[in-house]
């Protein structure tokens, strides 16, 4: 299982990352909007997990790209605000699963992102 997150803060998607990893998952972190474009014009994932909010942009921009790129990969969004809080995110962007509010669990991401991979079939997390 390969994964994309986009985090801006580094130390916070290493610890996602370290949860993912442990389960078996392939982590990439991007800490920039345009770090995980970069990343997704280079290489196929199974999921991603994206903050809402990064540096220079954020994570609309990365899952309008990944549903043109990969358009049945699944987006988890980490939401540290209101914004969004209407659901009006699932209009705008149709790949995008659900919306966490921050700060996240890494259990909590783990099971997640290993629940909507088996959903499509895919490469999914051992047993817990």
């Amino acid at each position: 299982m390969r994964i994309l997150i986009a985090q801006q803060v580094e130390e916070i998607g290493e610890i996602w990352a370290a949860f993912l990893r442990r389960a078996g998952a392939s982590v990439t972190l991007a800490t920039s909007q345009g770090e995980a474009l970069k990343q997704l014009r280079k290489q196929d994932f199974d999921a991603l997990v994206l903050e809402m909010v990064l540096p220079d942009g954020g994570a609309i921009a990365i899952a309008d790209f990944a549903a043109y790129r990969l358009p049945d990969v699944p987006i988890i969004t980490v939401n540290s605000s209101n914004f969004f809080s209407d659901g009006s995110i699932f209009q705008l962007v149709p790949n995008i699963h659900t919306v966490l509010q921050a700060p996240v669990e890494g259990d909590d991401l783990v099971a997640l992102v290993c629940h909507l991979r088996s959903k499509k079939s895919a490469p999914s997390c051992p047993s817990q």
